[in-house]
């Protein structure tokens, strides 16, 4: 069991070190694999050594146990990782997770805001009068106006930004960089924000990160969390408003915008188009209640439709 974890742990180091692995993935795929690893342990074989079967055994009862298909698979996903990188390295001869498929998830759009309900949620630091409203605005309109990530946010500087404001550079998944844009009005709010920010830096820990915390430190991805929460909780907007919601609301209004998938999905930092294509899913929603709204046969009564029937009945 000792050279098992060993092993394990040599390969999360690869992953940290050589694919640049978030430490947050890497925290839950160490716990994929040490319940992989009991797992197999229970059914008296190792992992490096077990067979195809005991992997389907091991999906089988995790979905058995009631976990949620996108665990599962995440699961899977972080098994399949250790058996390619132990074929990879002449560990293993053959890869017993190969023929095994992820379990179908139910097809969910992401949750966003329309193009009137992201103003209504950018202006609240203007009104709402709670925590930092310079550095609240500033921080919203450059999560949307950029489709950053929650960490990307985190971890700009403003060595990163350009000169004028107009956009900067960041490191996403993987530690691929890629140069993000920010709207007239992210701009506007940067510029705001940048001498208070300036002035709430204590001289005796001085940081280059964009956005600090009220003690003058670095904002921490829990408290940006906690700031959009806490304008969701006075949007008064009846939906999920969570940081990646800002997110899934640039690529929304991108597509439905006409902009290409693809540079939609570049300017995103997709490794993958079809990551990025569920927008456009998102987009023939919108056109189908259009048109459920405004067809005479969409499956609503238009007030066309409303006002013939009502002159026939006079």
């Amino acid at each position: 069991m000792a050279a098992m974890r060993e092993r394990l742990g040599e390969y999360l180091d690869y992953l940290r070190s050589v694919r640049g692995v978030s430490g947050r993935t890497l925290t839950a795929y160490g716990k994929d694999l040490d319940h992989y690893a009991s797992y197999c342990r229970n059914l008296g074989v190792s992992p490096d050594s077990a067979k195809a079967r005991e992997v389907r055994a091991f999906i089988a009862d995790l979905t058995r146990e009631g976990a949620a298909a996108v665990s599962v698979n995440r699961a899977l996903s972080s098994v399949r990782g250790f058996y390619r990188w132990l074929t990879r390295f002449g560990l293993r001869e053959d890869d017993p997770s190969s023929s095994i498929r992820n379990i179908k998830t139910p097809k969910t759009l992401p949750a966003f805001l329309w193009e009137g309900e992201m103003a209504r949620f950018s202006g609240l630091p203007d009104t709402a009068g709670i925590l930092w409203p310079l550095r609240d605005k500033a921080l919203i309109l450059a999560m949307y106006s950029a489709g950053l990530r929650i960490s990307e946010l985190a971890s700009l500087t403003l060595e990163s930004l350009l000169p004028d404001l107009s956009g900067g550079r960041v490191t996403g998944k993987g530690g691929k960089e890629r140069y993000v844009f920010f709207s007239d009005e992210g701009r506007e709010a940067l510029a705001a924000y940048l001498p208070a920010r300036e002035a709430g830096i204590k001289a005796e820990k001085p940081t280059d990160v964009l956005f600090i915390n009220r003690k003058g430190g670095s904002l921490s991805i829990p408290g940006i969390r906690w700031i959009i929460r806490s304008y969701a909780e006075r949007s008064g907007l009846d939906k999920n408003v969570h940081p990646h919601a800002l997110r899934h609301s640039f690529a929304t209004h991108l597509v439905n915008s006409g902009c290409d998938v693809r540079v939609v999905q570049e300017l995103l930092g997709h490794a993958s188009l079809s990551t990025t294509q569920r927008y456009t899913h998102v987009n023939m929603e919108h056109l189908r209640g259009v048109y459920a709204s405004a067809h005479p046969h969409g499956g609503r009564p238009s007030q066309a439709a409303s006002r013939t029937g009502a002159d026939n009945e006079k």
